[in-house]
């Protein structure tokens, strides 16, 4: 058995709290996103960084940043692996999957000891070194991305067929393994503990939010408009589950249904749906309306967002949208932009007043809604400020980083008995 650093025992022994020993080390596990492009995981290093933690993290490198195999970035220690995205349908996952499993034990083993292991889903296999690193003495953090059952059926519309089961079976899995869940907002909690059959007490809400300093409004810049009166954007990643589709048809309605030729849009991000989403544009007349930037730097970001007159919020209601807080709402927010979305369950919870809410997936209300906006510039105005006041208010990161460190404080002071114990199974609920 390894014998952590700051520790007096070796093993299993409960570790100390999360402010009271020196020496302590966590090790994040990300398969997703390269860090620090992943804003979410960089918070939560920082955040832990400055509470004494020495971070260490294990992700994929990037394409066009986040490219170094080893570095350190503001005091945090990356450790980075090549990984070639999936192509294929499943067969291209586990290939995916497969490589990144071997990458990361293979780095983990290279950082060595830690207190915490925390690994972020998706996928729902980091459970795999996680639970080589708690044999050795760590405690295991599940830090809950996303619902993957809910993003396969979302992504792929296959139905509960095997692979469906497979990964519920993952999931399930890597519920039992953690000693601590976060979750994003309350829905996935009820999700891990209806679900997962996790205590409530062991369910910390870590609920994204964006670095306010990397969104500081700029003087709008009329000629980003094309000439045009309004500037609508679209700011997030670009899948087949986010909606870009659903935008691109409103903004045809909007044109064809009700004459509206006054505004120029800007689609900023990328994904494994750009340039399907390209070729939509132009199958719809838009390719003179309609401009697609790619990843862009964040000062050009911010040019945009200040620039812009309503921002898009397209995702279509499916079981993983209605459930998820999206980043771009609450990056909208931060700018002080009004926000179109159609009505989902916790975008209401995230941008309240600051949006207005289409059935879900009417494109053509979506398109009203987006031409009463234009027509307002008040009520634009008023919604902003709302946007603004919630983000620096109750769903500022600094609520969120209390709910990380009283996390890693429950984790370490080994109040979470092991999911195998006979104490355990006793307080769980059924798994469904």
């Amino acid at each position: 058995m390894w014998a952590l650093p700051g520790d007096t025992t070796s093993g299993g022994a409960p570790l100390g709290g999360a402010g009271d020993r020196p020496g302590r080390r966590a090790l994040i596990l990300v398969e997703n996103l390269s860090v620090p492009f992943d804003r979410r995981v960089w918070q939560e290093c920082t955040t832990l960084r400055d509470a004494g933690w020495e971070v260490h993290v294990v992700c994929p490198r990037g394409t066009t940043r986040d490219t170094e195999a080893e570095t350190e970035i503001d005091g945090v220690r990356i450790h980075r692996y090549p990984l070639r995205a999936a192509t294929g349908g499943p067969a291209g996952y586990l290939r995916e999957y497969g490589a990144a499993l071997w990458h990361t034990a293979r780095l983990a083993r290279k950082v060595g000891p830690v207190h915490v292991v925390h690994a972020c889903n998706p996928p729902d296999l980091l459970f795999l070194p996680a639970l080589w690193l708690k044999r050795r003495g760590s405690r295991f953090v599940f830090d809950q991305h996303d619902l993957i059952p809910e993003l396969y059926l979302s992504r792929f519309g296959r139905g509960k067929d095997l692979l469906y089961r497979a990964v519920c079976a993952l999931e399930r899995m890597t519920y039992r393994a953690a000693d601590i869940v976060l979750a994003t907002n309350e829905s996935y909690k009820d999700v891990a503990v209806r679900r997962g059959g996790r205590r409530p007490e062991d369910v910390f809400v870590v609920r994204s939010a964006p670095a306010t300093d990397r969104f500081q409004p700029v003087p709008p810049e009329p000629g980003l408009k094309r000439g045009k009166p309004h500037l609508l954007c679209y700011l997030g990643v670009m899948g087949p589950q986010d909606g870009v589709d659903y935008a691109l048809r409103a903004l045809a309605r909007l044109r064809d249904e009700l004459g509206r030729t006054d505004w120029h849009a800007v689609f900023v991000g990328s994904g494994d749906a750009f340039e399907a989403m390209v070729e939509l544009s132009r199958s719809l007349g838009l390719a003179d309306r309609v401009q697609f930037t790619g990843r862009i730097p964040d000062a050009d970001l911010v040019r945009y967002l200040s620039t812009a007159d309503v921002c898009l919020s397209p995702d279509p209601r499916n079981p993983l949208n209605d459930v998820s807080t999206m980043n771009k709402v609450l990056e909208y927010m931060a700018m002080g932009r009004p926000i179109v979305s159609f009505d989902l369950r916790e975008a209401r919870v995230s941008a309240g007043d600051a949006a207005v809410y289409a059935p879900a997936n009417d494109e053509t209300a979506f398109a009203r809604l987006v031409a009463q906006l234009l027509d307002d510039p008040d009520r634009r105005a008023r919604m902003g400020k709302i946007g603004e006041e919630r983000i620096n208010g109750q769903l500022s990161w600094r609520n969120s980083q209390a709910s990380l460190l009283a996390a890693y404080d429950a984790a370490c002071r080994g109040r979470v008995p092991g999911p195998t114990g006979t104490a355990d199974k006793a307080r769980r609920r059924p798994r469904s």
